[in-house]
């Protein structure tokens, strides 16, 4: 059985997606602030979270901070903030995905059981376990980034987005490609979203690695 958590302090929201995802047979867990929420996931089996960002008690970004320093479960952000300062902060505090209000619960529901897919079974089981692009080197079990020997930090969908690019140097990947290798699904592409992380990934491997080739999408440079 598949528990899903949706905090929300808006409970007509919670309601509307509870419709959606029982239909695929999950297990819905309600909270209407913060605090709520992390007792909820820390004493019940939750395998994927939605989180509001605007919640009392403890807002959404204070959830997913304090939620990350203890558990590795998929977070996605639904928010009525929808700024791009606020977005890469709630991508960069460890959220897995962000979607602004109001949205399709159509594509929540189909993002949710695209995250759940690449969870089981494991995406990077009998991978090569190293993958070398010029000064960078991805160890894939351990899912860790060395550039000139020094470690970089990723988190899971910049991880999942830079092993395709380093598996395949110098071919162009559409946004698409893109999202579905991220968020495990091309549906409902997020240009917003893949715009962060590749801006993340830039300044962290480093400016000049990754090209956009406009009108068709991103590469990673074979000498970059």
């Amino acid at each position: 059985m598949t528990n899903i958590l949706i905090a929300d302090d808006e409970k007509e929201i919670i309601k509307l997606l509870r419709i959606y995802l029982e239909k695929d047979g999950v297990t819905v867990f309600e909270a209407y602030d913060g605090e709520m929420a992390y007792l909820i996931l820390k004493n019940y089996p939750i395998d994927l979270a939605i989180v509001d960002i605007n919640m009392p008690w403890m807002n959404g970004y204070e959830l997913i901070q304090k939620v990350r320093t203890t558990m590795d479960i998929p977070i996605m952000v639904i928010s009525a903030k929808v700024e791009l300062s606020d977005r890469v902060l709630g991508l960069d505090l460890g959220a897995d995905d962000y979607i602004t209000k109001p949205f399709e619960p159509l594509e929540v529901a189909a993002k949710v059981k695209a995250r759940l897919r690449r969870m089981s079974p494991d995406p990077l089981r009998d991978e090569v376990p190293f993958t070398t692009v010029g000064d960078l080197t991805l160890n894939v079990s351990e899912c860790r980034l060395d550039r000139n020997g020094e470690a970089v930090e990723l988190t899971k969908v910049e991880f999942l987005v830079l092993k395709m690019f380093m598996e395949s140097p110098g071919r162009v990947f559409t946004k698409e490609q893109v999202y579905e290798n991220g968020w495990g699904s091309e549906n409902a592409v997020d240009d917003n979203t893949i715009r962060v992380i590749i801006s993340r990934l830039r300044d962290k491997i480093g400016e000049d690695k990754i090209t956009t080739i406009r009108g068709l999408g991103y590469r990673l440079e074979k000498n970059g």
